[in-house]
């Protein structure tokens, strides 16, 4: 079987999150989430402040996180990196470390989407603190107000998805991560996706993307 070493980015609120449990899935290729791994480490003082304030990670601390990770048995088969690498740095690491391994990306999703729809998307999302469930009050709301339609806990307005945080964080982004799109479009590797669309259309964007590989 082939394999896939996929990176996965583009502004907050372009549905990266869904569309990666879909590439997981349909390409055996094991979801590593750089925000999920932050969030899980939210006890420790290092990491908080950041989750708060929208600012990144210090490249080293994330590096040597993500790094770590892909060392472990479960991304021999394949990878889908979300969230990482967020930089030109972290991207030049990466293609180190891979090439320390033998390996290298084989594609970059990246979703693109216009700045106000994001800032709709992002004010309206409620998550489930329980069991991860997303919703968006406007486009996706649940059957009942407020409630998980999976596991029927409450759901929560992240704390990065106030409208202040909001901003900061789509500043950092055009500032430190779209660079990436270049980087990556030198290397031959990227392919551009519309997220402006449906979630079945994004990713039928993707797969014909993997197909032409």
């Amino acid at each position: 079987m082939k394999q896939f070493n996929f990176i996965l980015f583009g502004p907050p609120g372009a549905g990266k999150g869904t569309q990666a449990k879909t590439i997981s899935s349909k390409f055996n290729v094991v979801h590593l989430s750089t925000g999920d791994m932050i969030r899980e480490a939210k006890d420790d003082p290092s990491f908080a402040k950041y989750l708060t304030s929208g600012q990144l990670v210090p490249d080293a601390v994330i590096n040597a996180m993500v790094f770590k990770r892909l060392q472990k048995d479960d991304c021999k088969n394949g990878f889908l990196l979300d969230g990482f690498p967020r930089t030109i740095f972290q991207a030049e690491e990466l293609d180190k470390f891979l090439q320390e391994q033998g390996r290298k990306v084989s594609v970059v999703f990246y979703i693109d989407i216009a700045q106000e729809e994001i800032i709709k998307r992002l004010a309206g999302r409620r998550v489930c603190g329980s069991c991860g469930g997303s919703f968006n009050i406007e486009l996706k709301p649940p059957k009942k107000e407020g409630i998980c339609d999976f596991c029927g806990k409450e759901l929560v307005q992240r704390k990065d998805d106030n409208p202040a945080t909001i901003k900061e964080r789509l500043d950092v982004y055009e500032k430190q991560t779209k660079p990436l799109a270049e980087y990556y479009e030198k290397k031959g590797c990227i392919a551009k996706i519309d997220g402006a669309v449906s979630p079945d259309e994004v990713f039928a964007q993707i797969e014909a993307a993997v197909k032409s590989l």
